[in-house]
């Protein structure tokens, strides 16, 4: 900020600077007033609400879980399906209104060309929502994902 001499010459210009300062203090009580009063507009008004009876809003989506083993034998919901008849299902869940959500689940040792055929099926069949389960790993056991101990090898 330019504050003005004592010496005043003929060809000087007007101070054109804008004081903050006073800016900056009138935001900062603002703000501190606005964090204080929000939580006091926050309250509940208790209402008693009639009763109807009425529908569900919203479904929850139905989900099939495909489950492959290491032999690459696929699972529908628990129950060995061919992979013939599997594409055969995804097509029948394809033309639904309601498409289920596909969640696939494939041991560690599975083949990644029957995984993929798994998902090209779904993606032929017109399914959009195919999600993968995975379990977390266990604690102390993180680190090298061949051992599966602290990053450690063992002979």
């Amino acid at each position: 900020m330019a504050f003005g001499g004592l010496d005043k010459h003929k060809t000087a210009a007007p101070m054109a600077d804008i004081n903050m300062t006073p800016l900056i203090d009138v935001m900062l009580v603002l703000l501190v007033i606005f964090i204080i009063t929000a939580p006091l507009f926050t309250h509940a008004i208790k209402l008693d609400l009639p009763r109807v009876a009425a529908t569900e809003a919203r479904e929850t989506p139905r989900t099939v879980t495909l489950s492959i083993d290491a032999t690459g034998q696929i699972y529908w919901d628990d129950k060995p399906v061919t992979l013939d008849e599997m594409r055969v299902r995804f097509t029948e869940a394809g033309k639904q209104k309601d498409q289920p959500e596909i969640h696939l689940r494939a041991e560690r040792s599975t083949r990644y060309e029957v995984i993929a055929q798994v998902m090209g099926a779904a993606q032929q069949a017109g399914l959009e929502r195919i999600g993968f389960v995975t379990q977390p790993p266990v604690a102390g056991r993180a680190g090298n994902p061949t051992t599966g101990g602290a990053g450690t090898t063992q002979h």
